[in-house]
């Protein structure tokens, strides 16, 4: 058995980039950008008006207030998107609505509840009360304040947000170029298994692992494919294996323990590399990676948690890695354990755990029941409580770190 360290590092060692598509702006949310993204234009375009209200000359206003205000005369009203037709001199005003041009000469902009209109409404060849002073460039947003032509504004690497999808419109790009989602193959394996609609006659159960699995793809950002399930022979698993260059990734589950119906592992030897078996962890010990024609293979437990562990381990940072993206795990936390935990001291468990935040940091404690085939208490679940090797014993009170299982990487 090798350590989950070595595994992974096995792992990541084959692991690379996917190539570039291009693909539009809202398909691009929460993938990583394959190249700079600049601007075709100031962002503001042009000096405009950051509230309704009245552009005016600074001192014109000197003075000011509620008790004594400044009457001006109104000579035009500029709503957003008309651009105005008068420049402002001295003594006068321009009704403007927000987002709208801010006429040449203006110097600042009142909003509309410090002002009261005396004539026409406030419209053009009305006159206002302005009731404040006002200082320069008060109320108006810059040409140029938020972005210059030319500027990068998004960097290769960088993931995509909602605002970074804003950002690409405001700037022109309706397209832009991101790292290709990895198609995943799933394979489920047993003669067991029936399909999820089909009630499950004596010794048979639904095949949920492969919809669990393909549920972790698709938060993982990756395209799962469900294949047909692998029966417990040779001739069967060979031929779904053999399936794996069409796709970038493929997945089982079962089959690679050392029961006498397990083939998924002599059928890998036979048609690809394996790269190790079993990891020295808990649950789901016979981790199985390698490749088939190039295709990075993972060959997880059989049991849903194992599996669904083992997924979270391995090939969701796998995944990640193939999509560009440079924080490869989820967040780790250090927390205070919530009660004792007795385990195996050769190998590393991961528990399913509750984080839970407190006034000094965070306090876990277990899921429900640890049983590999339980999948309750991972759904209850909102952290993994990993025990390091060499400790058989881990009293209540111990430190612990946990993998958030609730968010996603760089969150704290």
């Amino acid at each position: 058995m090798i350590s989950v360290e070595q595994a992974r590092e096995a792992v990541f060692a084959r692991i690379e980039r996917l190539e570039a598509v291009e693909v539009d702006i809202l398909e691009s949310l929460g993938r990583v950008l394959a190249e700079d993204i600049s601007s075709d234009i100031d962002i503001s375009p042009f000096d405009n008006s950051a509230m309704d209200g009245f552009a005016v000359h600074v001192a014109d206003l000197e003075g000011a207030s509620e008790e004594s205000p400044v009457v001006l005369k109104v000579i035009e009203h500029v709503a957003a998107g008309m651009f105005p037709q008068l420049p402002l001199e001295p003594g006068q005003a321009t009704r403007i609505m927000t987002g709208a041009p801010v006429p040449q000469g203006a110097e600042a902009v009142v909003m509309i509840e410090r002002t009261e209109s005396l004539e026409a409404d406030g419209g053009a060849g009305g006159t206002v009360a302005i009731k404040t002073t006002a200082k320069p460039g008060e109320n108006i947003r810059k040409r140029g304040e938020d972005v210059r032509t030319g500027d990068v504004v998004l960097s290769a690497g960088e993931v995509v947000t909602g605002a970074a999808v804003g950002l690409m419109a405001a700037m022109g790009h309706e397209r832009v170029s991101v790292y290709r989602r990895p198609r995943v193959a799933i394979v489920a394996t047993g003669d067991e298994l029936v399909a999820i609609g089909e009630y499950p006659g004596p010794g048979k159960i639904r095949n949920s692992n492969s919809y669990s699995l393909a549920a972790q793809v698709i938060a993982a950002g990756a395209e799962p494919h469900i294949l047909p399930v692998a029966r417990d022979n040779e001739p069967d698993t060979r031929a779904i294996l053999t399936r794996a260059s069409e796709f970038d990734l493929m997945i089982t589950t079962g089959g690679v323990s050392m029961g006498d119906f397990d083939v998924v592992r002599d059928v890998l030897t036979d048609i690809g590399k394996l790269d190790f078996w079993k990891v020295a962890m808990r649950p789901g010990a016979p981790q199985t990676y390698g490749t088939i024609d190039g295709t990075p293979f993972f060959g997880l437990p059989g049991n849903p948690t194992s599996t669904m562990v083992g997924f979270e381990l391995f090939v969701r940072p796998a995944i990640r890695k193939m999509m560009g993206f440079e924080a490869l795990d989820r967040p780790r936390v250090q927390a205070v354990l919530a009660h004792d935990v007795k385990k195996k001291s050769d190998r590393r468990y991961f528990l399913r755990g509750r984080l839970v935040k407190t006034d000094d940091g965070y306090s876990a404690s277990l899921a429900g029941g640890q049983s590999s085939a339980m999948l309750t208490s991972m759904h209850r679940a909102n952290c993994l409580v990993s025990v390091p090797e060499g400790m058989s014993f881990a009293p209540k009170g111990s430190i612990v770190t946990c993998i958030r299982l609730d968010i996603e990487e760089g969150v704290q």
